[in-house]
């Protein structure tokens, strides 16, 4: 019998009376990359605290290897010091995991060629570009070959090229054996991982392979102009207008085939409207 993949199972995080996180199942495979979405206060960030023993949950269970056998980025500074050089900062983390000698040059070098930043190793990490410092942090995080490796939201706010160069550190991770679960605002990275969940609010809207989620996407959604008596159920995709509604396509309704942006979106309308089915009037 394999082993459960590590991962969140059935787990509740409440905060006073509301819940962070209600009932959410989220594993992550050995040489995988397991990605969540959401909007903001969907409960991703809670959700990978979790899997790595910040938040200890009311309810449910996390299966993780131990904490010196994870490596977590977090968004925004991502575990970076800014005060430390490149090299201070891989010295500073390597300590931290009793790494040193020929190990550990053979690391730093492996890492941060891969990154594009042995050119920089002098640098102060504060002078470095917003996409190096999170190259940088991805490469402080897997420092140790960790076994589950979790990301905060790597690539938010860097620029096309650096979000191509994580994605490849990430890739590279996961075909080497690593469990990789990350948070990200870019549904085309969520698309090429190898499962997804769509969080909102706390609850599991729906999850599994990108294929299914997009095969399985409620509702028809259709181009042109937003829904006249419902705005609400319109969003902009470029020069576009994108339009969804519950129901099947209407006769001569041209429905359009949704990528991952179109198909999260309409998950959580169809909840939202069977929300709002449920609700007295």
């Amino acid at each position: 019998m394999s082993p459960q993949p590590w991962g969140a199972y059935a787990v509740t995080v409440r905060r006073g009376d509301a819940a962070a996180l209600d009932d959410v199942t989220f594993p992550v495979p050995r040489g995988e990359v397991a990605a969540v979405v959401g909007g903001d206060g969907a409960g991703k960030t809670t959700l990978l605290r979790t899997l790595v023993g910040g938040i200890r949950p009311g309810a449910g269970h996390v299966s993780a290897p131990p904490l010196d056998r994870c490596g977590f980025m977090p968004t925004g500074a991502s575990g970076v010091w800014s005060d430390l050089t490149v090299d201070e900062n891989i010295a500073f983390v390597a300590a931290a995991h009793h790494l040193g000698g020929p190990e550990l040059a053979e690391r730093r070098g492996s890492l941060l060629g891969a990154a594009g930043l042995e050119s920089v190793r002098d640098r102060l990490a504060r002078d470095l570009s917003g996409g190096m410092r999170r190259k940088l942090g991805f490469c402080l995080a897997m420092l140790h070959r960790p076994d589950l490796l979790v990301l905060d939201e790597p690539s938010t706010g860097v620029d096309p090229v650096s979000r191509v160069d994580l994605w490849r550190l990430i890739s590279q991770a996961a075909a080497g054996g690593t469990a990789v679960a990350m948070a990200t605002t870019y549904l085309d990275e969520a698309e090429r991982a190898s499962t997804c969940l769509v969080l909102d609010q706390g609850r599991a809207l729906t999850s599994g392979t990108p294929t299914d989620l997009l095969a399985a996407t409620p509702g028809t959604i259709t181009a042109g102009r937003a829904a006249a008596d419902h705005p609400e159920l319109s969003w902009r995709r470029g020069r576009s207008t994108h339009s969804w509604h519950p129901g099947p396509p209407a006769p001569g309704e041209e429905p359009l085939t949704p990528d991952m942006e179109d198909s999260v979106i309409a998950y959580t309308l169809a909840d939202q409207h069977a929300a709002a089915l449920r609700s007295p009037r």
